[in-house]
């Protein structure tokens, strides 16, 4: 774990890595998405997935951005704020598809790339995961 402790100094990070049944999480606030696909990229790690859920109360769509790094689970959790976040779409071929699906399902919007639609049907708005207010 120790050659994880660079990614979480090169962002900037507070938060510790903590092990978790045999991999690996970062739990920072905030984390520049771009930079942490940077470094990863840089040190052959690969994207295996994305995983997001809507928390309770409102709070925001929590984003878990999963790597294989030298044959180690890394995960680095962070916050969608505003239903928006960064793209790495550019950076990671793997996240195209995940970025589009989290769109559909969570209505989060990449900056800095247009989502094409993977299956919603014309006119159905984005956010089809979302907790709903009855009417």
């Amino acid at each position: 774990m120790n050659y994880l402790q660079p990614l979480a100094d090169e962002l900037g990070v507070t938060a510790e890595w903590e092990e978790h049944h045999g991999s690996f999480w970062l739990k920072p606030e905030s984390v520049d998405v771009r930079e942490m696909a940077q470094w990863m990229n840089a040190h052959d790690a690969r994207l295996i997935t994305i995983a997001a859920m809507e928390l309770p109360d409102g709070g925001g769509i929590r984003m878990d951005y999963h790597w294989d790094v030298n044959g180690t689970l890394a995960t680095v959790a962070t916050t969608a704020d505003n239903r928006t976040a960064a793209t790495i779409s550019d950076l990671c071929q793997a996240a195209d598809w995940i970025e589009r699906e989290i769109r559909e399902y969570f209505a989060i919007e990449f900056t800095g790339r247009e989502c094409a639609p993977l299956f919603l049907r014309p006119g159905t708005q984005p956010g089809i995961n979302l907790h709903k207010e009855d009417e």
